[in-house]
């Protein structure tokens, strides 16, 4: 419990941090509910004086309760104003920070590391960017508010109280720390469920997101029932978890009400007593007795919102412990920008891992001169990918050092060293928007000519113009639109729009047909000549001319050598190639 009351207060101090920045939108909003709810308490003390005016039968004085009449609608109207001018402020304040919160998460994204989104749902993480972030307005500061109108409230209503009667008041003081208690006892027991309900409404959201990008691979294997079930078991555990927050959440009101009923039966009972006796008037038992239903209610608020700050503390926790994760090592001062490049690649006594205690590759060693076309073979897992990712710096070595014109890569500016290096992957990656400006991605000042120049060395430019607006049609999300074939070959228009001197080909023509790969070929020729190329490759057939076939095995380097040498030596890469064109028993 200790442990989880420092966790809050580390919590409520980070959200102070953001919204800190807006002191005048809180000191407006303080001042807005001070006049508002002020003017709200006045109206119960002269409502009783009006009473008062009407002595009996025939016995109103009309004029003295007209007057407070006309007092109490310029009250209530006043009052009305600020009111709605402290909904205003607050919002206003609400909205700025979660502005910056939502601004300062998303930048977070950049700053990451890859390895974190290999090992996190995505659907986790922009649950964080969304849904948590919507529970902190929603609760926090709509609680906020509250609060502060509360504390308000109740502190004016206690005065007016004292003022009337001292000893009905005691009655009330005696019966309201039922309700914090209650408050108190509920808000211990339902912090963890709520923090449970966030956590698990992340994984929800991540299944589904899963679930829904590979609709087509669920389809295919006939795992809708699996996927199903496996949907149910989630969402039961959220139901569960869920159903025990609002359970403590449902307790809070009608404990809190009953608390304040009885309190108010006790007032009406002193009162009465009181007023017999001729040590109260009628106008001030009908003050009273509203005082104390006020000076409730904002307790029944405050506890009835313990639940909902819950919840928003919960998802606040989630958002800064996304925003703590580890990012990308800075780069300092000392780091150069790579100009130039001519595209010399060296990797001396590379050890990387992805697990601290499992080793992946041992010690690589690679020399590749500019303009030489690099082919990177090897059955699954070999370490094709995570060689491409070191020489980008999307993970760094564990030791050794990977050169590029004999400079270290971590003696470089990552962006200039990305900016050099050009990459098709297998997976295609298009956005909502033209077809132009998906080419135009890889080069902000690209013209129109050029985008089209592109595209025709890619062999993209004969579909597009069959498009209904030609390279100003709008592609869908993902670019769903298209086929996957069409997806990769504007891809590939990207980099060429780019001319990177170094470029990295990963299965790039994977989900092309192989009449349109002959032709893909002959670009890539042509694009690569004068380039340092690194192709990863599983059809061998496209990659007889590479100057160096680099053959992985369990991320080390098995062989090395051109296609025919290779052949010859009759070893693992002999073995791959006659796989692929050697039928079995022939």
């Amino acid at each position: 419990m200790k442990h989880s009351n420092r966790r809050e207060k580390g919590t409520w101090k980070r959200i102070w941090g953001y919204v800190g920045k807006y002191k005048t939108y809180l000191i407006g909003v303080f001042i807005c509910g001070l006049v508002g709810n002020m003017l709200l308490i006045l109206g119960p003390l002269l409502t009783g004086q009006a009473i008062d005016q009407m002595i009996g039968t025939g016995a109103v004085k009309f004029p003295q309760l007209l007057k407070i009449i006309l007092i109490l609608l310029l009250l209530y109207l006043l009052s009305s104003i600020f009111q709605w001018l402290m909904s205003i402020v607050s919002n206003v304040a609400a909205n700025k920070t979660i502005h910056d919160l939502r601004q300062e998460s998303f930048q977070k994204i950049n700053r990451l590391p890859l390895k974190y989104f290999d090992n996190t749902p995505h659907g986790d993480t922009i649950n964080r960017i969304t849904n948590d972030l919507d529970a902190i307005s929603d609760g926090l500061f709509q609680g906020i508010t509250q609060i502060m109108s509360a504390v308000i409230s109740i502190t004016g209503c206690f005065l007016f109280m004292l003022l009337i009667s001292p000893l009905i008041t005691i009655v009330v003081l005696v019966v309201t720390p039922l309700c914090f208690f209650i408050a108190a006892f509920i808000a211990k027991h339902s912090a963890n469920s709520f923090s449970l309900q966030s956590k698990t409404t992340g994984e929800l959201n991540g299944y589904v997101e899963e679930m829904v990008t590979n609709m087509q691979v669920l389809k295919a294997y006939g795992h809708e029932n699996e996927a199903v079930q496996n949907f149910k078991e989630i969402n039961q555990r959220l139901y569960q978890c869920g159903q025990k927050a609002q359970w403590y959440a449902s307790m809070t009101n009608p404990t809190t009400r009953l608390v304040n009923n009885i309190a108010y039966v006790g007032v009406t009972v002193l009162g009465g007593v009181m007023a017999i006796q001729g040590n109260l008037t009628i106008g001030k038992i009908a003050s009273f007795l509203t005082y104390s239903s006020q000076f409730a209610k904002p307790i029944n608020e405050i506890t009835s919102i313990s639940t909902q700050i819950q919840s928003a503390l919960a998802s606040a926790e989630r958002v800064f412990k996304f925003l703590d994760e580890p990012e990308e090592e800075q780069e300092n001062e000392t780091v150069d920008v790579l100009r130039n490049c001519r595209g010399e690649v060296e990797f001396r006594d590379v050890k990387f891992s992805y697990r601290p205690d499992v080793p992946f590759i041992r010690r690589l060693n690679l020399k590749v001169q500019s303009g030489q076309m690099v082919a990177i073979v090897g059955p699954t897992g070999s370490g094709k990918t995570t060689l491409v990712n070191l020489l980008m710096r999307f993970y760094d070595v564990d030791s050794g050092h990977i050169m590029i014109d004999g400079n270290n890569i971590t003696k470089m500016t990552r962006e200039s060293l990305r900016s050099s290096i050009g990459m098709v992957l297998q997976d295609s990656w298009l956005f909502a928007g033209t077809i132009a400006e998906n080419i135009g991605y890889g080069k902000e000042d690209a013209s129109k000519e050029e985008i089209i120049q592109a595209a025709k060395e890619a062999k993209a430019d004969s579909f597009i113009r069959k498009m209904p607006k030609g390279y100003d049609t709008i592609l869908d999300e993902e670019g769903s639109n298209l086929s996957q074939g069409q997806r990769q070959l504007l891809t590939i228009a990207r980099v060429m729009l780019m001319d990177p001197p170094v470029l990295i080909l990963d299965e790039a023509t994977s989900s092309i047909d192989t009449r349109t790969e002959i032709t893909i070929q002959r670009a890539f020729t042509k694009m690569m000549r004068g380039r340092t190329s690194f192709v990863i490759a599983h059809r061998l057939s496209t990659i007889r001319e590479a100057d160096i076939i680099l053959v992985l095995k369990d991320g080390d380097i098995i062989e090395q050598g051109s296609h025919n040498a290779l052949l010859d030596q009759g070893g693992f890469y002999y073995q791959l190639y006659n796989s692929q064109f050697n039928v079995p028993g022939e």
